[in-house]
C-alpha cells in the first residue's frame, strides 16, 4: 500500500491533511470527504489499520525503524503534520470567517459538497438497483442525523474519551461530521473552542516562562479535558480504521455507495442560508447564545431571497467551492499522468 513519493507529493499530502484539519473543524464538513475526493482514503484506513499489536511489539522491542515502515510512517506523519497546522491556523481563520462571513463560508462549503458529490457519481461505474438503495439508505441516515436536537454541554471525562471516539468519525467516515455529532453531544463548544484556546493560551505563557496557569483550576480542567478528548479520539481513529478496513475488504461497492448517501445527505447541515434563532433571558434580554456558540445550534434554515445581492454572491460561492474539488481532483489526475 505504500508508494514512493517526490518532493512535491509530500507538499501536497501536507496540504491536504491541512484540508482534512479544516473540513473536521466545521460542523456538517467532513474530513474524510477530502481524503475520498484526493483518493488517498483507502491507503488512510489501510495505514492506521497498521496500529495494532504487531507496531506496540515493535514498539516496545525500540525497532522504530521497523515500526515507522509498517505503520506507513511518512504518509500518516505528513498528513498529521497538515492537521496539527491547520488546528492552529486555518481553524482560527474559518472561525473569523464563519463570524464575519457566514453565509459566504457555508455557501463555499455547500459547492464543495456538491462538488465531490459530482466527483464520486463519475467515478462510481456500478449503479444497480441494490446500490442505488445503499445511496438511498445513507441520504435517508445522513438527513435524520442533520434533523437531530443539541444536547447540554457535559465535561463529565469518561463522556468527554467517548466524544473523542465518536468525533474522530469525520476522519474515517465521509459525510459523517465529527464537529455536527460533537453538537449534538452538546460539546463542541468546550471541546473543539473552550479545550483549544487553554492549550494556545498554555502554549503561549509556556514561551515566556509564565507558569501562573497552574493555579488557574478553569484552565488546568480545560486542558485534563482536551487530554482525554485526545486520547478518545486516538482510540477512536484506529477502532474506527479496523472495522471500516474490514467492511472495504469484504462490501467495497456497499460501503462507498452509503457513502455517497451520506455526503449528498450532509448538505442540509451546511445549507448556507440560515436564519438565527434568538433567545430571552430571565430579565428580558434578547441573546443569540449564553455561551457564544453561534456555529450551527442557534440557526433554522430558508429559503433564499433571491433578489438580494447577499443571495446572488452566495450563489457565486457555491460555483466556486464545485470549481475547488473539481479543479483540484483535474490536477491531481494531471499529476499522475506526468
Amino acid at each position: 500500500m505504500q508508494q514512493t513519493r517526490t518532493l512535491s507529493d509530500k507538499v501536497f499530502l501536507v496540504l491536504k491533511g491541512l484540508a482534512m484539519g479544516a473540513a473536521n473543524k466545521v460542523p456538517g464538513v467532513s474530513g474524510g470527504v477530502v481524503a475520498f475526493v484526493a483518493g488517498f482514503y483507502e491507503e488512510f484506513i489501510h495505514s492506521l489499520q497498521k496500529i495494532n499489536f504487531k507496531a506496540f511489539k515493535l514498539l516496545i522491542n525500540g525497532r522504530f525503524k521497523s515500526l515507522y515502515v509498517y505503520t506507513n510512517g511518512k504518509f500518516l506523519g505528513l498528513l498529521i503534520l497538515g492537521m496539527v497546522i491547520s488546528y492552529f491556523s486555518v481553524s482560527k481563520l474559518l472561525d473569523y470567517l464563519i463570524l464575519h462571513y457566514e453565509l459566504y463560508v457555508w455557501a463555499s462549503f455547500f459547492g464543495m459538497i456538491i462538488g465531490s458529490i459530482y466527483y464520486i457519481f463519475r467515478e462510481f461505474d456500478d449503479w444497480s438497483r441494490k446500490l442505488m438503495l445503499y445511496v438511498f439508505i445513507g441520504i435517508i441516515a445522513g438527513i435524520g442525523i442533520s434533523f437531530l436536537e443539541p444536547a447540554k454541554e457535559n465535561d463529565n471525562l469518561w463522556f468527554v474519551f467517548f466524544c473523542g471516539i465518536v468525533g474522530v468519525s469525520g476522519m474515517t467516515l465521509p459525510g459523517l461530521s465529527g464537529s455536527f455529532i460533537l453538537i449534538l453531544f452538546g460539546n463542541y463548544v468546550l471541546l473543539l473552542v473552550d479545550s483549544v484556546n487553554a492549550l494556545f493560551d498554555t502554549i503561549a505563557q509556556l514561551i515566556t516562562l509564565d507558569f501562573s496557569f497552574i493555579d488557574n483550576d478553569s484552565q488546568m480542567r480545560l486542558l485534563q479535558v482536551l487530554m482525554v478528548f485526545s486520547l478518545g479520539s486516538l482510540v477512536g481513529l484506529v477502532s474506527l480504521s479496523h472495522l471500516l478496513g474490514y467492511v472495504l475488504k469484504r462490501f467495497k461497492k456497499e460501503t462507498y455507495a452509503v457513502i455517497i448517501g451520506f455526503i449528498a445527505g450532509s448538505l442540509g447541515v451546511v445549507w448556507p442560508w440560515k436564519e438565527k434563532i434568538y433567545k430571552i433571558n430571565a430579565e428580558g434580554e434578547i441573546l443569540l447564545d449564553i455561551k457564544g456558540n453561534q456555529i450551527l445550534d442557534n440557526y433554522d434554515r430558508y429559503l433564499p431571497d433571491l433578489t438580494a445581492s447577499e443571495s446572488w454572491i452566495a450563489m457565486v460561492f457555491i460555483l466556486v467551492g464545485i470549481f475547488i474539488v473539481l479543479g483540484l481532483v483535474w490536477y491531481e489526475k494531471r499529476e499522475k499522468l506526468i
